[in-house]
């Protein structure tokens, strides 16, 4: 059975309310899961806090899941980037507003990733920079902009000087090119 199958069947399973199949789709998710909450919101303690509510939306939403060929880990993927890309416009909508200190939880014990997921993290962000550099620069910047550090299609427009439906066009084709390249 091969690693997207098992997802899959993990999944399936956490739609049923499997406890043992949700902790085996954690162990087997959640490194990489965690490395994309402390990308896109460059703070430990706000990610971890991200990577819990992602599972719990997880827990109660794998039933949406649909088999469809593609790797279930995408799905996974946009469900934690999109949340986490949540987190960070409602973190700076606060800040824009005088509200509270994120800084305050850097204290936290560390629960991170161990050294085995870090150098795997490590080199699926060598193989991303790769494919990353592959495309125009300021695809690269767009791409970065809009997936990374939440920027909307507007003020990556708006910052690029070109029309929304252009930055639209730009970030779907940067997106099949990134993907072509990683299949290799």
């Amino acid at each position: 059975m091969s690693r997207q199958t098992e997802i899959e069947a993990m999944i399936g399973r956490v739609a049923l309310g499997d406890r043992a199949a949700f902790g085996a789709l954690y162990d087997a998710t959640s490194a990489k899961l965690f490395g994309i909450c402390l990308r896109v919101l460059n703070d430990r303690a706000e990610a971890e806090d991200a990577l819990q509510e992602i599972f719990v939306k997880l827990w109660h939403n794998a039933g949406r899941y649909q088999v469809n060929g593609l790797s279930p880990m995408t799905w996974l993927i946009t469900i934690a980037r999109n949340h986490a890309i949540d987190r960070l416009r409602a973190r700076r909508k606060a800040e824009s507003r005088g509200g509270g200190d994120m800084d305050a939880v850097a204290d936290l014990a560390d629960a991170g990733p161990g050294p085995e997921a870090l150098a795997v993290a490590a080199s699926e962000n060598q193989r991303i920079d790769r494919c990353m550099s592959e495309l125009e620069p300021d695809r690269a910047a767009a791409v970065r902009g809009a997936y990374l550090t939440g920027e909307s299609y507007a003020e990556l427009a708006e910052r690029h000087g070109v029309p929304l439906n252009t930055m639209r066009t730009w970030l779907r084709r940067s997106l099949m090119r990134l993907k072509e390249c990683l299949t290799r």
